[in-house]
């Protein structure tokens, strides 16, 4: 085994972002592969891997199609590396791509920050989202979850409504998505989302709950059946060192093992999400500009929470 030391110095000057399920939209990507050749290139072999015309339902849906969990994992991630090769295009993107210093993504993001970095092929990183949307589908239809994004509220506090909740149903729930100052995603039983929605503003004070249009409670135990599965096809491909650190959602950390990546990206699926720690660590380490790039502005909008004055560029799929 080799040292997962390697990045232990790693440096957040320039930092490539992706977005992770949620993001996707009905029409996405439709402009960008009339535009830019290479991303077309990308989405033909996304065809070639998965069987079916993931541009036609990025660029037609129906909606309900594009937001399944099967679909949108795929689209989101191909997409990504499609905003990748816009960017390439423009003057001076090629530039602006060989000075990332670091690379993350908000959950599903990570196979496809994984991808930008070298770490795993495009056709490789396709698989494994492509089985990693099958299971969590599958574990999601095992028994009702799901998630609610609760606004205005600390760590702290969002724990407290989550306790009250699990209280009153006998049901489990949690923090699962840790995205921003303010901004916290929860994930449990569906009559636990349930009781959180309603008692979140009256009883705790926050400004706001959004259900997640997600199939079931991610970043959680609810997710452990997918587990297997995502082990099996993790156990097929080839990981490399990536050429630049991938921040993990699971410690807020980059690995430069391969055999550590592998497992990480298998806990990653139950694990919840450390994105507030992520982005705080990267303007501790030196951010100057950040690029978001893929379908939505939902990272950018979280790095701007984090730090008001942080540069952020999108790159539109």
């Amino acid at each position: 085994m080799m040292s997962d030391t390697e990045f232990g110095d790693w440096k957040a000057n320039t930092a490539f972002l992706f977005p992770g399920q949620g993001a996707q939209y009905v029409g996405m990507a439709g402009q960008l592969v009339a535009d830019v050749p290479k991303a077309k290139e990308l989405f033909d072999k996304a065809a070639d891997v998965l069987g079916y015309d993931l541009l036609k339902i990025c660029v037609e849906g129906p909606k309900e199609k594009l937001d399944s969990t099967v679909y949108s994992q795929p689209a989101i991630y191909v997409a990504s590396l499609a905003a990748v090769e816009k960017l390439r295009q423009e003057e001076g993107g090629e530039d602006i791509i060989k000075k990332a210093t670091c690379a993350a993504g908000l959950s599903l993001g990570e196979y496809t920050a994984l991808c930008f970095a070298g770490a795993i092929s495009f056709e490789d990183g396709l698989k494994v989202v492509k089985t990693r949307g099958e299971a969590m589908q599958a574990a999601s239809e095992a028994q009702e979850s799901g998630m609610v994004s609760i606004i205005g509220l600390d760590i702290e506090t969002v724990d407290k409504v989550c306790e009250a909740a699990a209280k009153a149903t006998g049901s489990k729930i949690q923090i699962a998505n840790y995205l921003c100052p303010g901004n916290y995603a929860v994930s449990g039983a569906k009559d636990a989302c349930a009781k959180v929605a309603e008692i979140a503003k009256p009883e705790f004070k926050a400004r706001m709950t959004v259900p997640l249009a997600v199939a079931g409670a991610f970043h959680t135990d609810f997710m452990s059946p997918a587990v297997p599965q995502l082990k099996a096809v993790l156990d097929t491909i080839e990981i490399k060192k990536p050429r630049i650190p991938v921040i993990s959602n699971v410690d807020a950390m980059p690995h430069s093992d391969p055999a550590v990546i592998k497992d990480i990206l298998t806990k990653q699926v139950t694990s919840p999400v450390l994105w507030e720690k992520t982005i705080k660590e990267m303007m501790d380490r030196g951010y100057e500009a950040g690029y978001e790039l893929g379908p939505g502005k939902v990272v950018a909008g979280i790095v701007k929470r984090v730090s008001k004055t942080a540069a952020i560029t999108n790159v539109e799929a």
